[in-house]
């Protein structure tokens, strides 16, 4: 049985949705990052770099595999499994590219668009007109491509569309009319099942401080977990 050490985060949500495509058999573990979870040391045994999520799979290839970065787990499972990553090469090329997107351009601007505009405690114009100008950017290549395709990929649905949708999602809710093909994509997406169940792993564990949860503002310790002195230190007393 695989161990998922996630959250109810776009990039646990990832790996949870792909564990529920696959039906596979998982052991999910909360890695709560505003109580600073991530930097126990039996965690960062597991990934130094402090970040959920992980996986441990006690049938890796050779053995136990403990693997972090979600588009590597998303990548691998795919791949062992037979499932949501293309065989033919130009197929799994193009997978691949729309993967790295995500993973390049959308998880990042869009964190950073959520840092300086709901979590930073002091408010810069710039970095927030900076950020959510590339948001909007990163949206319009994506909805211009749904518009050619059914899927990110092509006409099948695959690990890159697994990746990017949790972190669309809301966005999309507040402008469906910008993003016709977005809203189109993301709707057939949130009909699956395994899509709805993977979405709904750890949602009992959201915290009130987060945009789903509510956005109630974090206190200046989760800060220095998230963004400052703790996270810096990360495994250090």
């Amino acid at each position: 049985m695989i161990t998922f050490y996630g959250g109810p985060t776009p990039n646990g949500r990832k790996v949870a949705i792909l564990l529920e495509e696959l039906g596979l058999d998982y052991e999910y573990r909360l890695v709560d990052i505003l109580a600073g979870d991530q930097f126990k040391p039996d965690f960062l045994k597991l990934n130094p770099n402090n970040k959920q999520p992980v996986i441990v799979d006690p049938d890796g290839p050779g053995g136990e595999l403990v693997l972090a970065e979600s588009g590597a787990i998303l990548w691998y499972l795919g791949e062992k499994h037979g499932a949501f990553v293309p065989v033919e090469p130009r197929a799994r090329a193009i997978c691949h590219q729309w993967l790295m997107f995500q993973m390049a351009g959308v998880g990042p601007m869009f964190g950073q668009n959520a840092h300086f505009s709901f979590y930073a405690k002091d408010k810069h114009p710039y970095a927030i007109e900076r950020y959510a100008n590339e948001v909007r950017r990163l949206l319009k290549v994506l909805d211009e491509r749904l518009a050619e395709s059914r899927f990110l990929a092509g006409a099948d649905y695959t690990v890159a569309d697994i990746a990017t949708y949790p972190y669309v999602l809301r966005q999309i809710e507040l402008r469906p009319e910008e993003l016709p093909n977005l809203a189109r994509w993301a709707r057939e997406i949130g009909a699956r099942p395994a899509v709805q169940r993977g979405m709904d792993v750890g949602r009992s564990d959201l915290r009130k401080e987060t945009i789903e949860g509510g956005l109630s503002g974090l206190s200046d310790e989760q800060r220095s977990i998230l963004f400052g002195a703790r996270q810096y230190a990360r495994g250090e007393p």
